[in-house]
């Protein structure tokens, strides 16, 4: 049995129940430089997300979970992208939604789940990142769990008016 489960959280799939918060997430113009938003989703666009979010990571790419508490409080999301089969890689991405909810832990934790699930159960052979050179919080998340700094990217997204940098850190399962 695979177990997404923790010591204070737990990683689970999206259910219909979910769309308000994931609304929450993807209309927060706060959030968009971390997913590279560019305009608002509409809750017609989400129920189609989430009626199709059934699909297997082979079939649809990618994996999209829910941090959640043992209360079943969603705290926030963890993402494998651009999964390549035939390449043994994904890319990870994380959110804590709250700020009062960030540095207790959960990220961390979410994070240790995911990538044991992807070494065990995906055999994936490697795992990577982006993050804004600016993104200190992320970067320390994502190196403790022993990815590295392989490269940056120069001026590689606008925010703001002005031009940003971004680590790309990457997980070779050994």
């Amino acid at each position: 049995m695979v177990t997404l489960k923790g010591e204070h959280i737990y990683l689970r799939a999206l259910e219909p129940e979910d769309l308000s918060f994931l609304s929450s997430i993807e209309n927060d113009e706060n959030l968009w430089e971390l997913s590279h938003t560019q305009a608002p989703y509409s809750q017609y666009i989400l129920k189609q997300y989430l009626a199709n979010s059934h699909q297997d990571i082979f079939e649809a790419k990618q994996l999209r979970l829910i941090i959640s508490n043992y209360e079943d409080q969603p705290l926030g999301m963890i993402d494998l992208f651009d999964f390549d089969f035939k390449n043994s890689r994904a890319g990870v991405g994380i959110l804590v939604q709250k700020l009062e909810n960030r540095q207790k832990g959960y990220g961390k934790e979410a994070l240790h789940l995911l990538i044991n699930y992807c070494f065990t159960h995906l055999n994936l052979h490697q795992l990577y990142c982006n993050i804004s050179e600016d993104n200190k919080a992320s970067i320390k998340l994502f190196t403790n769990q022993g990815f590295e700094k392989v490269g940056l990217k120069k001026d590689w997204t606008f925010q703001n008016k002005t031009y940003k940098n971004e680590y790309l850190l990457q997980l070779i399962n050994s």
